[in-house]
């Protein structure tokens, strides 16, 4: 490992300040993706901003009823608020199907969306990576690909995004709170994720020394019945294949509002819009779940290996839709 600098941050500007005036210098939370990586040689900063002691620790309720989520909030204590099991079920959920409960106990709401992709030739140095030397070419398109995107990729990159959270979190459409060098902001997090293009070492519309400081839950009426599902190659521990995050609002048997994300099959974690559009304004039925999981994947460009996602996808969607408008 590389050695490196370290420095505790006062607050949150003097993070950013830190941050920004060394182009290779990293916010530290958790740590449990950062350290991995810079131990495989894949990260190699000169500094370490340790944030995790900024007061950003706290769960609150918004004034509009949702709820402000401090970005230093453990992954084990989000899931386990009541506020969060009672309002939206569908994080409580993905949080308890991504990774171990030591794990959890660690890893911070910020370092979570943060996650880089778990793709082999990204974490293996003796291998070229579009994503982390750019310009090296993508040996995953010819290669090892069995778990790799199935929308949005390009001919630089087939990563995924490896969050259970973050797809939980667009469903609801969550917005994140930011403190950078030119001051706050916030960003919707459907957007925040950059699809590869040509740039795939770019993961998000962060700028260099922008911090996130809280991610805020809007209320919905359709997060209260909601359901996420993983398919994985074992029951514990294990990267999603693809999962589905699903929400709906019904008003006597009519879909009023549906949200349907998926993860495991993009970059970025996936809205899938065509397949809400299908469901607003009629019953839930099996045929309609069929039609909305039909019309999001024809949308789909799956590679060599990877065309099993598509089908799986299609069951998980309707399973998972049918499920949900099935509880009270």
């Amino acid at each position: 490992m590389r050695p490196f600098d370290y420095h505790r941050a006062a607050d949150p500007r003097a993070a950013v300040a830190a941050v920004a005036r060394r182009p290779e210098a990293r916010f530290l939370a958790g740590g449990t993706n950062l350290i991995d990586l810079m131990r495989l040689g894949v990260e190699a900063p000169e500094l370490l901003v340790d944030v995790s002691r900024l007061g950003g620790g706290r769960i609150a309720e918004t004034e509009a009823g949702g709820l402000l989520i401090g970005a230093s909030v453990r992954n084990s204590e989000l899931a386990a608020d009541h506020r969060v099991r009672d309002d939206y079920p569908v994080l409580a959920q993905a949080l308890l199907n991504g990774a171990s409960g030591q794990l959890r106990n660690l890893a911070t709401v910020a370092g979570n969306l943060l996650q880089r992709t778990r793709c082999l030739y990204f974490q293996d140095v003796t291998k070229p990576c579009n994503k982390r030397s750019p310009g090296s070419g993508c040996p995953a398109i010819e290669g090892e690909h069995a778990n790799l995107a199935i929308f949005g990729h390009s001919e630089h990159c087939v990563a995924t995004h490896p969050s259970d959270m973050a797809v939980a979190m667009v469903a609801l459409d969550a917005t994140v709170h930011l403190e950078g060098p030119s001051g706050p902001r916030t960003t919707p997090l459907i957007g925040f994720h950059r699809l590869p293009g040509d740039a795939p070492d770019r993961d998000t519309v962060l700028h260099h020394g922008e911090l996130i400081t809280a991610v805020e839950l809007p209320p919905l009426a359709a997060a209260r019945r909601s359901l996420y599902r993983k398919a994985r190659e074992r029951r514990s521990f294990a990267f999603a294949l693809v999962s589905v995050a699903a929400a709906l609002e019904l008003d006597r048997g009519e879909v009023r509002d549906a949200r349907v994300a998926l993860g495991g099959v993009a970059h970025v974690p996936w809205r899938a819009t065509r397949a809400e559009e299908m469901l607003r304004g009629g019953p839930l039925t099996e045929e309609r779940a069929h039609a909305a999981a039909e019309a999001e994947l024809a949308h789909a460009t799956p590679l060599r290996d990877n065309a099993y996602k598509v089908p799986l996808a299609h069951r998980l969607i309707v399973r998972t839709l049918l499920d949900v408008a099935e509880r009270p």
